[in-house]
């Protein structure tokens, strides 16, 4: 009996092709039988924060503010993170501690948790470069 089953990753890579090269090798090990990448999307996070004992993912949206040091304006710049964690709550406290050396101000908009698989980060030293 044949499963189809659509599950999301994220992947840093600088092309479509390397995402989908990437993906395949991540996850070829662990899957039997045939599967196809069907779509691949840009998603644009500012920052990732790791948890090795977070269950799901959240993205952080937020809105960082700066001054104008000639003009004195306040600037408002949107941003999105992304954070590993088991709930909002221990997610909400992973991004502060992964904010913690920050010196720029920031609100935070929305906490929410979705769907992703796995994320598999660039590592220095793939593809034969040191």
């Amino acid at each position: 009996m044949l499963k189809k089953v659509t599950e999301p990753y994220l992947v840093d890579a600088l092309s479509f092709t390397e995402a989908e090269a990437r993906i395949i090798e991540e996850v070829q090990p662990f899957i039997s039988g045939e599967f196809a990448i069907t779509g691949i999307n840009r998603a644009h996070y500012a920052e990732v924060f790791f948890d090795c004992n977070g269950e799901r993912w959240f993205k952080v949206r937020l809105r960082f503010i700066t001054l104008d040091a000639k003009s004195g304006v306040e600037k408002r710049t949107l941003a999105k993170m992304l954070v590993q964690a088991s709930n909002v709550e221990e997610a909400l406290e992973n991004f502060k501690q992964g904010m913690k050396g920050t010196m720029m101000d920031y609100v935070i908009i929305e906490v929410s948790e979705i769907p992703l698989m796995d994320v598999f980060p660039y590592e220095a030293g793939e593809g034969g470069e040191e």
